[in-house]
Formats: C-alpha cells, structure tokens, sequence
C-alpha cells in the first residue's frame, strides 16, 4: 500500500516502519467502525460518519509529516493541498468533442463520454491509494510472447481496431493526453519496473525494489527485531515456534544444527514413481518469520499481504446460523440507504386500439387480399454479400408459394390415413440468416396450414453452443418435422451415409425442403382454410432463460393480429411503404415489423444480412438511401458500424426516414449509440425525432415503443438517475457526485390497447412506488399466453397479478412479466435501466450486468479486449452472488498490458459500482462460446466457468475485497482450568477420556522368548534350537525368492558381522553404526551383526542412485547427526558413496569408515556381546516428520522386547505363521516388523520391497495369495500404486487366480489419520478378489511411540463415525449422521496395544479431556522411545514429549506426548475380554495444523475438497505463509487449464471451509515432495515454493 511517489525516495527504515505502523493503525481504526457509521470506501474518500474522516485526516496529515521532508514538491503545488482534494484532471470540452468524433475507439453501444471521463476519475481515486497487484506468474509454455520484449508502453491516443468485424481502417484522434497519461503507472513499481524472466525458473520476477521496505512492514507488524535476526539464521520457523510455545510437540529439528548443511529432503526410492522436486538449499530463509529476504516469490506475497491490509468495507453487525455455532455474517441492509418515498403508482393504459375497418381479420387473410389483388407487389426483397438485390420475392409468389408448401406439409408427409403433420401440430422451421425469403414463405405457408411454426437457428455442428437447449424445446413441443432450405440441408453436418445425425439433445426430425421445384402442386379444387383470428396457436417464439434452458413462447392467432394492429397504430405503418431491416427476422422484432406487421400493411422490406453487415456496415444506410425507405429496424450495434465506417461518403441522405427503430432501445447503454449517430448523420438529413427506441421482450412481444412524431422541439425524455440509487431499486436524479450515474432514455409510451404496470422484482408482486424500480408487466391481448408445456412455470413466473399495498389485486386479467426494469415517468414515457436476467444482487444491492460491461469497456486503452466479446454473470459462493467477468483478450497483448488493465478495471468498477468483482478472466480470442448471431452465449460461459473448462489466459481473482460475509475469526476464551473441566465431566456423568490394551503382566501364555531379556540371545536360542526354521523370505520383482535365511544362516552372518566390526572397524561397545542397505536380508543381518558386537545400529535410506543430489545429503545428515563412527553397506552403495555425482552433493572426505559387508571374515567373534541392562540403547530410530523435522528416537532393549511381545500377542504371531510384509524398514513400525518381528516371535517373514512394487503392481497381492498369508503389513503408498495401478485388472488376476479371501488382516502402517477414502476403494476394488471389507484396517504410531495402535487378529472391527468439520476447527467433537452437510468420516486407527495407556489431555493446560473431547493424544507404555538422540541435548524439549506429567488428576503417571489430536469414544462393542471397547480417532498432528481466523484447521481437509473441485487435480498439499492460505495443485492434463483451477479452489475452500486462498500454485505431477510412508512433505514444499524452485505453470496471488 506504500505509496508508488515512495519507492524511488530512500526514506530511512524507521521512517519506513512508522509509516508501517500507520498503515496498520488506520486499517485497524476502520474495522472498528461499525453499525450505522459504517463507511464505504469508496474511490478513496470515505463517505462516512465524521469519526472516521478524522481517522482518514488524520492519517494523511501523520504521513505527510513523516514523509514530507523527504518528498521532491512537484512544481507549482502549494504545499498545503492535502492529496485528495487534488482536482481530477478531465478532458478539456474540446478533446471530448474530439474523442466523440474519434468513432472508432470504443463499443458505441456502451460508448458515454460521461462515463469514460467517471471512469478515469475513479480510477485516478485509485491511483491516490496505490495499489501493488502482485502479477500472477506463468511458465514460459503458457505465455505467448516473452513479457519484457514485447512490452510496450501504454498507448496515449484512444484509436484502436475494432474487432475486424468491420474493414475499413479507423485510426482515431488522440485524446487530450492528461486523460489516459496520468493512469500510466497506476500500479507499484514493484510489478512493473522490474518485471524481467530469468533462466533458471520460467516464473516472472518480481524484483526487488519494494521487498526492503516491506520487509519492514512484515517486521513492524510481527514485532521481529530485525537486529535480531540473524541468530535464528539456522533454525527453520517451525522448530522455533515450538520452541516459544511449549505446547507444541515437534521434535527437536536436528536438520540445521550446522550452517553448511542444507536442509534436505527424504525421498522415497521405490514407494511411488514420482519425479524428484527441483529443490535447492533451503538456507535462504532469513528472518524469524520465515520471511525470505532473497525470494522473488515472497516479494510478491508479501506484496499481496500489504494489499490485503488496506482497509476492507465495513464489517456487518448481524449473522444468520448455519445450523451450528459458526455464524456467518447476513446483509443487514444500510440504515442509511435511500429508499422509495414516491406514492404508490398507478397502472398505465395506452391509447384505445382503433380498429381501422379494412383491416384484415387475419394475418393470412391480409397474405391473401394482397397476393390476389396486388400479385406484383414486392414483398421482401435479399441482399447477397455485395449489396446487390439477390431476389425479389412478390405478394402473389408469397400467396402460391405458402399454398403450395401449406398442402405439401398436410398431404405429402407421411400416408394418406397416417398423415405425420395434422393441424395444430409443431414443425420446426430451420432457415439461415441469409435466406428470409425461403423463411417467410415456410411461415405463411404454416400458418396456412394451420400447423404451429417453431422457429430456431440453424445447427452448426453437433456441438454448438445452446444446440441440446433448443433440442430439448423441440421435443417438448414435440417436433418431428424440421422445414429447410435446400442451400441450409446442403450445409447441416452428415454422416458417411449422407443422413443428417441427431443433434446432441434433439428429437429424431424428418427434414424436408420447402423450395419450390421439390414441392407437389396443389390440387385445382384444394384451398387452405381461412379463418378469423382465434385463440388457437399461431406460433412459439423460443427464449433462452439466464440459466441457459430454452423455452418456448405461445402466441397466439389474435395475439399475432392484434400485435400487428397495435405496431401499425404506433408506428403508422401504411400501405405499400418501404422498411428495411437489419435484424434476425426469425425472432423478435425483426420477425414483427419485417414478416408480420409488413405482410398486414402490404409493405416492402429490405432485408440486410448479417453477412453484408460484416463485409460492408453501411449497406443499411446505402439501402435507405436507394430505396428512399421510410422506416429502418436496426441495433445499436449497426448504428455503431456505420459510425465507424462512415468517412468516406459523400452522397446519403437519410431525409426519407420517419422512423429508425432501435430495438435494443431497452439497454440503458444504447442511448449513447443514438447520440453518437444522430450527432454525425444530423448533417445528413437525420431528423432527431426520427430515432425510436423500442423495448421488448419474448413473452409479452413489444413493451413501448417511441412514436414518430412530426415535432422536432419536443426533445425526447432523459434521466440522468444515480448509480448508487439503483442498486437499491431506488430512481434518484444524481447531483452530487458525477462520478457513477447511469444516463437512460425513455423508450416511447404504453403500446396501444395495453396497460403497464411496475411490481418488485421479489417477493409479493405489489405495486411499486413511483421512484422506485420494479419489472415492469404488461396487460394486452397482444402479448405471448404462456411457455409452451410447461403450466406450472406460465403460472408462477410468466403471469403475474399485480397487487396493491393493501394487497388487493389492480385486475382481474392476469399481466405478463416482461423480464425488464424499468419505471414509468413522467407524462408515461417508459424507462428501462436493464434486464432481469441481467440482475446480479450482490450483499442486497442490485447491479446490472450491462453496467458493469460498459464500465469494464470505459477503461482505457482498450487495445487488449475484443469489445463485443464480454460476458458478465455471477456465480453463487457462500450465500451471496459474485461477480465473474470474462473477456476475450487480443492476441497481440503482454501479459503485464492485460493484468494491467484487468486491475484497473476492478478499481473502475469498484470506484463506480462500489462492487468488487469476484474474478476477472481473460480467455483467448475466439473462444468463447458464441450465439447464432455472433454474440457471447452467457449461460454456456457460465457453465464453462464453473466446470473448468473455460480455458482462460490470464485470471485475477479478488475474493479478499468481495467476500465480507465470512464468519467471525474465533476469539480465544480465556481456558478453563483443568480442575474445573474434570470437575464438570465428573458432574454431568462423562468419563475421563482414557483406555489401555492388555496388560502384558497378567497375560498368560507359552512365550518362550519371554525368558531372554535381549533380542540377539533371542536370535542365539533359536538358531541353536530351531536351526533350519526360515525365518526371512525376500522376493524380487518377479515374485520369486531372492534369497532367504534361516536361523542359523542369520546367526552366523551376524557373527561375522560382529568379528569385521571389531577388528576391522575397531568399534567399541557403545559406538553407532550407520546401516545403508537397499531392503532386503543384508540389513537384518548387519542390524544383528551389530548387537552382537555391542554397537548401536542406525538403518539408512541408500541414496537413489539416480537422484543423488537430494538423496544423498539426508543420508550424510543422519549419519552425522547420529554421530556414527562407521558406515556398514554393499559394495555396490560403497562405490555410489565415493563416486563424483557424490562428490558433487556432498563433501565425501569426511565420510566416516566405510565397510563393505559382502566381503566377510571367515571366523567367529570369541565372545557376543550381551547388555549389562536392559534399559542401555539398543538401535536408533530415525524419520523425517511430515513437517520436515528429522528426529532420532532412542530404542533400549527393555522398550524393543516389550514392543516384540506387545505385537506378538495383538496378531498372534507364532513359528508356523506367515506374515507379508511390503513396507519400507528404515524407520518406525515398518523397520520393527521388517527386523525384529521375526525373531522374537520366530513366524516367517516374506519381504516385498516397495520399490519392486513399481516393475511389478501385483507383486504384493500374488505373494500374499500364493502363500496363503493371513497377515499383511503395507504402508498407504504401497496401497495407493495397487488401486491405482491394478484398478482395470481385477479380472486378469483373478484369472491368474489371485485369491485374498484368505486375509485376515491387511494392516496400513502409518503415522496420520486414517486415509478412509483410500482404504474403502482397495476394499471394493478387492472385494471380488476374496478380501473381506473388514479386514483392512490401519496402525497408528508416532515419534515417541512408534506404535499405540494396531488392529489384530482378535476384538471388534474398526469403526468409523461422523464429526462436524465446523466444530472441529474449534478443538470440539460433534457427532453427526453420515451424509449430513459439513460431515468427515473418522475411521478407528486399529486396537490399543498390549501394554499401552492413553489419555487425551488437553495441550494448552494439560488437564484430562473427558470422552468424546478432542485433545492431544498421551500415551504411558514400556515401549515408549526414552527420548530424542539430539546433539542440542535440549533438555526442556526432551521432558516435555517424554516425560509429561498430567496438571490434574493422575499427577504421578509419566507420559509422553505425540502431538496428534484425538479423541477417545466409549463404543457399543466389547474386546476379547469383555470390556466395552474404547475406540481412538486420530484428528492430525498439531505441528500440521493450520491456525487461521482463530480455527484449527487441518490441510488434509482442505485438500480432499481441492482434489474433488476438479478432474484434472491429481494431488494438492496446502499450508500457510504470513497467514496467507497457499494452495499447491497438480495438474494432470494439459497445461491450458491451469487456469481454470484458480476460481475453482477458491471456490470449494470458500464453500467447504470459509477460507479465503491467498496463493494458488499449478504445478506439474510429481512436484509435491512425499516420504516413504506416503505422506505430503508440506514444509519441504513451502521452502521450494519460497525459494522459488517449483517450476510452477501458474501462479494466482488472489486479491
């Protein structure tokens, strides 16, 4: 928010942090504020109570003080002018004259001189405020053009091409250069002066000129000393917040315990097939906020956050219940907002319908008097692309031609006793745009025939855009022929065979040709049936609803007369006149005036089309001027061409014309194409009272329409209405601030033999006031009777019957909803300020979508944008409308023009409609889908916005400024203490929240291993007792048995293992050994190798050979950080470790002794070592956490039997048994089962390494059915590749006779909650392969124990129950029905243990939770790690995660924390011995857990929401960052919807989760950093993306 003047003066940083502190005050000032003095922000004055412009004043005059010195005074300004009162600078009166005549520059259907000079001026408000954008970067692949190369600078002049619809060139006057000059550098130097791309990344920099100073805003706000900051240099931000607040149970980080050791990552080697991350060093993190100094990323964040702290709109007081405590806020409409005050108004009625006494009975009694009276008359006559007159079609060729198409249609079709069409039946009548004579005669002739004519658009493809729409109206109205032209049938899509395929929705159609030469002639004696004018259907208009459905609009035959009758009287139609229209003739006006009203006044229509429009825009002109036509039907859009296109014509006159129909005369912004036009063709003939707006609409046909009068000094009626009044459905007259008015004019009166009202557009249908707006009814004859079919939708949204504030209705005849807003004014003119189906109520206030265009295109330059080629809707988001504009971007525009201009519009809209706009998005040129008749097909886009398949080149999303209905942030209450809590459970009969497993001590059973203390004499007893029993089995990818060991076999390696480590290694008891083995037969066998000779074994990842670089630094790590005082491997790894790539990553000198294994000595050690006591250390164990920490836990030999033993009696492991095990053995219960397992319970180990996993899917499940195994070990990756990769071949396997029915348990190893949705799909996918759905169940263990929970052979399946997600993030548990809103399934993570206590305690105050209550999880067992192996020796750490003591209750019971939240829930079920079951949920890891708004938030939520928003989305990980929400998606699929993913994830995070996303990341697929367990390395992905080294497609920084 810093000003931009600020950025080239080097203000001194306690400068800089005061003015950091200003900000923050004034912003925290205005939140204040609330209720009734709430203020607006508004351009940048606040309009508000005095209060808080004292605030505002105050502020300004602080910082003009502090800077002032400082600032260069630009010339001729006195210094006492504070900056707001600084006058805008508007276009002198001359340069407007110019820029008017400048006709090319801008759409002049949303073309107002006032409002382009209101838009400048808001944004020049804007500029005062200077916003930062941070601009969204993008992969090379993705931009067109490189940014720096292509940019130019911001063109001065308003000329531009128009979108090459038109030939012709139209350079344009340069404006007055004040006008668009001063909005060149709106936006901070931070974006712009800098904006470079470097090599080494493809995402656009943002340099560093603003990063200093904000670093210092990010300071002032955190309270870092910034001399402080280089102590915490080597410690990452996660450890350090752990170390503040003790509570949190993070392990020590003994990653940086050295400055040139760079923290790196743990990859897994085999457990998925992802590519490795970029990531270099993630030692750029520098100050204790984790804020890098040396990031380009953070630059831009933190750009965004100093965005984000300017002052919001005011908050609201009220909130409405979401069925639950968390409330979100509802509009409480403005205590100050205007409101109507005008009596109620009265209905309007037209002049009297004078019926003329020849006027025909019927339409086609009129087609017959002319074509038997006048036969040469000419009717309609076409145009081709030239100009010139392609067709004469007369009244008599009329008259025959829809005779003969009359009795083909009744007597051709189908047989004589079956005929297919019958009076009163639906027929389609598809005709092109070029063609109106084929047209005419087809509709005549249906009305002759008295069959019902359903006009509709010619198909392109089967595909187009609305098509399945308007397929769906022809079967509801049953359609099963289609009329056509021989040219269109030529040109429908065909099949090989030459039918024409069923469109996609459509009903199955005959088509048939109505030209002439292939039609029968009627019989001599054959005449149509003429009737009079009755209440039967004359034809169905179709209309397309603002959600994209079509429906058809019933008109009847009087209807139809008497709309010609009322459209002759208005307009005095008389015979034999010449109109020429420009207009679609196969709906709407131009179907009225051009085939209906003309036929009844035997007029003559030139028909223009759309083809000749696009070649030649002034052919209309040209035609009135040749045919000396009295009266043309145009758009706006036409009259906006011939603007363009006119210079260089000498010789029209346009003196004949009594009327110009503007049939768009409805949109509020055509009054500037009148203006425009009548202004430069006044001088050529063009009388003013000639110009006729005229609104309709589909159902009640023509609205008004103004009359052409004889009286030039009657000008016509104008207001000049207020924006802000409109949003409240209130008409006042704008006078104090020109900034945001909509200038409307009237559209003529009450058509004749009608009477109009206005009601409120919700809610009662009561009449409105007269100065307010409503939707305006008509009551007519001449007007649609219903939507064809559907009665339900006639009665409650078609007619309408108007009601007074009483409440009794005005009439007994029903009205008809015109869909327009609008107020009748005075001396009746009729006023519309825009459509129903463009209203957006955004937080109770209405806006148009037509306003917001025409202030999107008063944005200068305009070179960036197609102008035609604009959509604007709203999407529903967290109970409130949003605004999404979408525009076609050109393709000769720079990525930074766009976003510049893209910003700027948002502040223009913002400063005019005091609305934000949701999303803006820019889609390439030509994309968007289109209508017939080239215009933008809203719904479609819509539709295509919100499945994500729109496709944009450039989004700027702003739902920070938009979204100000979120629930309050969560205030922390004060805690209770925990004597109360427990008192309180106590009282209301809750009991503690506490459950153990077995007691080992009481259970009896023949454990022969029971009687060794330690498991290497376990080892010797059996290899002398049991000496060929097979104890391990290792497969290889093939499913076959890579090698194998016995007892014996095993003993003996360990032996010799021993005798190398102490001769040749020269170890002493006590030394650590760093074990670097690939899975598999040498590592159990180094591991024993170890304890026999005394050492203390720590297992390794081996580097991957092909990813050293980030692979091999974490191995040096552990090895240093455990201290080893010798490496044992293969030889094959010995080479890898002294090889030059290694070399390259790591220093390989100070590697410590390196032995190689495969080479051993022959001989026996004299003597196996054997612990002096159980409680010395037997192994380490080290892991890298989900949030980067690595953490060595100390094993004793006491802890690592009872954990034997513990498991041995939960799955009844014994000698004969067979146990699968597809785990990584490096860490945690995976190395435990891998390793020790076996020994001590003496079943047989199949080991399947992961990595053989990726060669081989199946190789897991083959093993597991060929030996018959009944317990299985694999972790959520391994599970993940079998759903995943075996998905589509159950039945081949099945075939190869896989078999898993023998499964009793199939155990996820994992340290997380449990993955229910992936457990559930292997279980259904499996199902018919033999598995049974209970048998798949998950472990759950952690850092100081690395199992508490596994399910087992006996006691009850896992259940799973329902929480509230919403009470969650406020640490609280509420149980719901499945399938209830805002419902997370929690799955048990397996049985306690034998030897295991829990209780659930709370983290903050240590108390006991009662059940049910989420806390963190304690756990009292004798296989507890007895502590962290940390070279800090950090003592306080160590006894607050080991050695935690309860603050109430049971003070003496040592326990130790894991740091996940949980809850315990006393089940329904018993255990094996008759107890009721206690089930643990595990939540998440408090380290994990995101705090923002007050709430707990655990990223797993968030993410599955993020995985389902879109198909392309294949895995997301989130975390946050100066409290911004930053999301990381990959993308599966191309790199062109990238974009789309942007609003899409905001979306669901806003719905699901009332978060609003500060950054969205679109990487490639494999770029979230996963560890051996499968789990998301959230941190390690946070660095990367801080650093800069995701090669991200896109990022979206939303506003």
């Amino acid at each position: 928010m810093a000003d931009r003047s600020l950025d080239s003066v080097p203000l001194p940083l306690e400068v800089r942090a005061r003015l950091a502190e200003l900000e923050l005050e004034l912003s925290e000032g205005h939140s204040c504020i609330s209720g009734p003095s709430a203020m607006r922000w508004h351009g940048t004055t606040w309009k508000t109570a005095a209060l808080c412009d004292i605030t505002q004043k105050g502020y300004e005059k602080k910082r003009s003080k502090l800077i002032g010195a400082y600032l260069p005074q630009p010339p001729g300004l006195e210094q006492s002018l504070p900056p707001e009162r600084r006058t805008p600078v508007t276009p002198s009166s001359s340069s407007r004259y110019h820029r008017r005549r400048s006709s090319g520059s801008r759409d002049e259907r949303y073309r107002s001189d006032v409002h382009t000079e209101a838009v400048q001026a808001a944004l020049a408000k804007h500029k005062e405020r200077k916003m930062a954008v941070p601009m969204p970067s993008k992969r090379r692949s993705l931009v067109v053009q490189t940014s720096m190369d292509a940019y130019t600078p911001p063109d001065t002049s308003s000329g531009s091409e128009d979108e090459g619809s038109v030939q012709g060139d139209s350079q344009g006057t340069p404006t007055s250069s004040q006008g668009s000059i001063n909005m060149e550098h709106w936006i901070s130097q931070a974006i712009h002066g800098s904006t470079t791309s470097t090599t080494s990344s493809s995402s656009t920099q943002s340099g560093g000129s603003g990063a200093a100073h904000r670093l210092a805003d990010v300071m002032a706000q955190t309270h870092i000393d910034p001399s402080g900051c280089h102590c915490s240099k080597h410690l990452r931000p996660g450890l350090e917040k752990s170390q503040d607040s003790e509570n949190h149970s993070a392990p020590p980080d003994v990653t940086t315990y050295t400055s040139e050791h760079s923290l790196q990552i743990e990859r897994p080697q085999g457990s998925t097939s992802r590519a490795a991350p970029k990531y270099g060093n993630a030692e750029l993190m520098e100050t204790g906020d984790g804020v890098p100094v040396s990031s380009r990323v953070s630059a831009k964040i933190q750009q965004l956050v100093n965005t984000l702290k300017r002052p919001k709109r005011p908050p609201l007081r009220e909130f409405f219940v979401d069925d639950f405590e968390e409330l979100l806020e509802v509009q409480q409409p403005d205590p100050n907002q205007p409101k109507p005050e005008g009596a109620q108004m009265l209905a309007m009625r037209g002049e009297q319908l004078g019926v003329v006494t020849n006027w025909p009975p019927s339409l086609e009694a009129a087609l017959q008097r002319w074509g038997t009276i006048s036969p040469k008359a000419p009717c309609l006559t076409t145009m081709d692309t030239n100009g010139k007159p392609l067709y004469i079609l007369t009244y008599g060729k009329l008259w025959t031609r829809s005779m003969k198409v009359a009795y083909n249609i009744l007597h051709k079709l189908g047989t004589k006793l079956e005929p297919m069409v019958r009076p009163g039946d639906r027929v389609a009548l598809v005709y092109p745009n070029n063609d109106p004579a084929a047209f005419m005669v087809a509709f005549y002739g249906c009305l002759l025939a008295e069959v019902v004519p359903v006009p509709i658009e010619v198909p392109l493809t089967r595909k187009d855009a609305g098509s399945q729409q308007i397929g769906f109206l022809l079967g509801s109205c049953g359609v099963t022929v289609a009329l056509t032209s021989d040219a269109c049938h030529k040109g429908l899509p065909k099949s090989p065979t030459g039918e024409i395929p069923q469109f996609k929705g459509w009903p199955k159609l005959l088509w048939f040709v109505t030209e002439s030469k292939h039609l029968s002639k009627p019989p001599r004696d054959w005449f149509p049936h003429i009737k009079d004018a009755n209440n039967d259907t004359a034809y169905i208009e179709y209309k397309t609803c603002k959600d994209g459905s079509v429906l058809g609009v019933t008109v009847t035959r009087i209807a139809l007369l008497t709309h010609c009758q009322a459209l002759t009287q208005a307009c005095g139609y008389t015979e034999a006149e010449t109109i020429v229209n420009v207009l679609d003739f196969k709906k709407d006006v131009g179907l009225w005036h051009g085939i209906h009203t003309s036929v009844m006044n035997m007029m003559h229509v030139i028909s223009i089309p759309y083809s000749l429009m696009k070649v030649n825009p002034l052919s209309w002109i040209q035609k009135v001027c040749q045919y000396k036509a009295k009266v043309a039907c145009v758009k706006s859009r036409d009259m906006h061409w011939a603007l363009v296109a006119h210079r260089d014509q000498r010789d029209i006159n346009m003196a004949s014309l009594r009327m110009l129909i503007v049939a768009d005369g409805a949109n509020p912004w055509s009054i500037s194409s009148c203006d425009a036009f009548l202004n430069v063709f006044q001088s050529k003939g063009l009388r003013q009272e000639v110009i006729c707006p005229c609104a309709s609409s589909p159902e009640a046909l023509t609205v008004a329409i103004r009359r052409p009068t004889d009286d030039s000094n009657q000008p016509p009626g104008r207001g000049v209405l207020s924006m802000q009044g409109l949003t409240y459905g209130v008409i006042r007259v704008d006078s104090e601030e020109k900034l945001s008015v909509l200038t409307v004019q009237d559209v003529g009166t009450v058509m004749p033999g009608a009477i109009m009202c206005s009601v409120k557009p919700d809610g009662v249908p009561q009449l409105c006031r007269t100065d307010e707006i409503g939707e305006l009814c008509v009551c007519a004859l001449a007007t649609g009777t219903s939507y064809y079919g559907l009665s339900g939708m006639t009665k409650n949204t078609f007619e309408v019957f108007p009601v007074t504030s009483s409440g009794a209705p005005i009439s007994e005849y029903p009205f008809i909803r015109t869909g327009l807003l609008g107020f009748i004014g005075p001396a009746g003119l009729v006023f519309v300020v825009g459509k129903m189906d463009g209203l957006m109520v955004v937080s109770g206030r209405r806006h148009n979508a037509d306003d917001i265009v025409a202030t999107a295109l008063a944005v200068e330059p305009m070179k960036f944008v197609y102008r035609g080629r604009i959509a604007v809707f709203s999407v529903n988001v967290l109970h409130d409308e949003r605004i999404v504009i979408v525009a076609e971007q050109r393709p000769d525009s720079t990525e930074e023009d766009s976003f510049q201009w893209m910003s700027r519009v948002l502040q223009a809209i913002d400063g005019i409609h005091q609305v934000g706009v949701y999303c803006l998005a820019l889609v390439p040129a030509n994309t968007l889908p289109k209508t017939p008749l080239g215009g933008i097909h809203l719904s479609e886009t819509k539709q295509l916005f919100l499945e994500g398949s729109l496709h944009p080149c450039n989004v700027l999303m702003c739902p920070h400024t938009c979204v100000t209905n979120l629930p309050k942030p969560r205030q922390k209450q004060p805690e209770i203490g925990p004597a109360s809590v427990m008192v309180g459970n106590l009282v209301s009969g809750k009991r503690i929240a506490q459950a153990s497993g077995r007691d080992l001590g009481q259970i009896e059973d023949n454990d022969q291993a029971r009687k060794f203390l330690f498991l290497s004499e376990v080892l010797q007893w059996r290899s002398q007792t049991t000496p060929d029993h097979v104890l391990y089995t290792l497969l290889n990818s093939r499913g076959t048995i890579a090698n194998s060991l016995t007892c014996s076999q095993l003993h003996k390696r360990a032996e010799k293992i021993a005798v190398m480590l102490m001769e040749r290694g020269h170890l002493q008891d006590g030394d650590h050994v760093a074990l670097v083995y690939p899975p598999g037969t040498d590592l159990i066998a180094a591991f024993y190798g170890c304890l026999y000779a005394g050492c203390v074994p720590i297992t390794v990842r081996p580097p991957h050979p092909q990813n050293i670089a980030t692979t091999l630094p974490t191995v040096k790590m552990i090895v240093e950080v455990s201290r080893s005082a010798c490496l044992m491997t293969t030889q094959l790894i010995c080479k890898l470790l002294r090889s030059r790539e290694a070399a390259a990553a790591v220093d390989v000198r100070s590697w410590p002794p390196i032995l190689d294994t495969d080479d051993l000595p022959k001989k026996r050690p004299s003597q196996i070592y054997k612990p002096s006591d159980p409680e010395t250390l037997a192994y380490l164990d080290f892991s890298v956490s989900t949030t980067g920490m690595l953490a060595g836990v100390k094993m004793s030999h006491a802890a690592t039997s009872a954990f034997c033993r513990s498991i041995k009696l939960q799955c009844e492991l014994y000698p004969s048994r067979e146990v699968a095990i597809c785990l990584d053995p490096y860490c945690g219960l995976g190395f435990v089962l891998w390793c020790l397992c076996s020994v001590y319970s003496g079943h047989q180990s199949i080991l399947i390494p992961p990595s053989e996993l990726e060669i081989n899917p199946a190789l897991w499940l083959l093993a597991v059915s060929q030996y018959k195994v009944r317990d299985t070990f694999c972790s959520y990756s391994v599970m993940e590749l079998c759903t995943k990769g075996l998905g589509l071949q159950t039945e081949s396997l099945k075939a190869r006779g896989l078999d898993l029915s023998r499964v009793r348990t199939c155990v996820v190893v994992a340290e997380e909650r449990p993955r229910i949705s992936l457990t559930q799909s292997f279980s259904k996918l499996f199902k018919d392969l033999g598995l049974h759905p209970r048998a798949v169940s998950t472990s759950f263990g952690c850092r100081v124990n690395l199992a508490i929970c596994l399910q087992g052979t006996s006691g009850p399946d896992p259940t799973t129950v329902y929480v509230d997600m919403r009470a969650l993030r406020h640490d609280r548990v509420r149980l719901v029905e499945r399938g209830s809103p805002h419902s997370l399934p929690l799955m048990e993570s397996g049985k306690i243990l034998p030897g295991v206590r829990i209780i659930i305690a709370n983290p903050e105050t240590k108390g006991p939770l009662g059940d049910s209550h989420l806390g963190e999880i304690w756990v009292h067992s004798i296989h507890n790690a007895s502590g962290y192996f940390t070279i800090y020796g950090d003592e306080s750490l160590q006894s607050d995660h080991f050695s935690s003591r309860l603050s109430f209750g049971d003070t003496q019971t040592v326990w130790a924390r894991t740091g996940y939240l949980g809850f315990l829930r006393r089940t329904e079920l018993t255990d094996a011995n008759g107890e009721r079951h206690d089930a643990l949920y595990v939540v998440g890891a408090l380290d994990e857990a995101m705090e923002l708004r007050g709430m707990r938030y655990h990223p797993i939520d968030i993410e599955t929401s993020v995985i389902r928003a879109h198909k392309s989305v294949t895995e997301c990980a989130v975390f946050t960052w100066t409290n911004l929400l930053v999301v990381v998606v990959e993308l599966e699929g191309s790199e062109q919807e990238a974009l789309d993913l942007v609003p899409l994830v905001t979306n669901v995070i806003l719905e699901e989760h009332y978060l609003i996303v500060g950054v969205v990341v679109v990487v490639d697929i494999g770029v979230i950093p996963i560890n051996s367990r499968g789990e998301k390395q959230r941190m390690h992905l946070r660095d990367g993306f801080l650093a800069d080294q995701l090669d991200p497609i896109y990022v979206a920084y939303n506003m």
